[in-house]
């Protein structure tokens, strides 16, 4: 059976619960280019079905602005105001007070002593990564990382497994060999269309989301005497997410049904 080599990270939601920064940071962008659009909770949960900042404004324009007048460049418009909100995300992000969830890092350090292998797989901006990253993490984090696959580096984001498939290739690896680390059913169907067994962490604007087919589901990854809450699937007597358990959860995931109905 092929072991576990190398854990793909998601970012948003999953590395930290960033969304709330990233909706007002859309916010802020609207109000500096003059317009009167404001995304709340809830419509900003609405807009998270959609991957992509620039692809979750055309669609707020789309379903909620149907009225609006677009220029004849669209595309340069939208834009232009994704730059503006990367720009205003990055600044609030670098200035620190967005920690990291609890047990990213003791699950980071834990994995590279390991030996395991760390990418991260997401469709949200380099810059918006590095900035996490080097602000929540450590100032040299992205070297943590043997590779950082974000944006728009491949032609569909998720759900599609684009970024998934890309992750495989640049690092010479088979989907059985990995385990990918969601918070989104958007997440948990991109990796799973790479066939790469998943473990999902909810987060704040995912909790009530579809998650049949991942590996485990938890609340968070926990701590020593704080530990995660199993919403789904097997953990044990584990208390927190460590490598341990994530080599097991991997070998279920990869074993017959059958074969562990047998099992004694």
């Amino acid at each position: 059976m092929t072991e576990l080599q190398a854990l793909l990270f998601d970012v948003d939601g999953t590395l930290a619960e960033t969304e709330e920064v990233h909706r007002e940071a859309f916010n802020a962008a609207f109000a500096e280019a003059g317009l009167d659009w404001h995304w709340d909770e809830a419509t900003y949960g609405d807009l998270l079905s959609v991957t992509g900042g620039r692809e979750r404004i055309r669609f707020f324009l789309e379903k909620y602005r149907p009225p609006f007048e677009p220029p004849a460049d669209l595309d340069g418009y939208i834009a232009g105001l994704h730059q503006a909100k990367t720009r205003i995300y990055t600044e609030r992000v670098a200035g620190g007070g967005l920690p990291l969830r609890p047990g990213v890092r003791r699950l980071l350090e834990e994995a590279r002593a390991a030996g395991l292998r760390l990418a991260i797989a997401t469709t949200t901006t380099p810059d918006n990564v590095i900035a996490l990253l080097r602000a929540s993490l450590a100032p040299d984090a992205e070297d943590w990382f043997e590779l950082i696959a974000a944006g728009g580096i491949v032609p569909s984001k998720k759900p599609a497994p684009d970024i998934y498939h890309h992750t495989l290739d640049a690092m010479g690896l088979a989907p059985q060999a990995c385990l990918a680390l969601e918070d989104s059913h958007n997440g948990l169907l991109s990796a799973r269309a790479a066939a790469i067994p998943t473990l999902i962490t909810v987060s704040h604007y995912t909790r009530d989301q579809d998650f049949s087919g991942a590996a485990l589901v938890v609340d968070q990854l926990g701590e020593p005497g704080a530990p995660c809450r199993v919403l789904a699937g097997e953990a044990g007597a584990t208390e927190y997410v460590d490598v341990a358990l994530l080599r097991e959860i991997h070998r279920r995931s990869l074993t017959p049904a059958a074969e562990r109905a047998e099992a004694p």
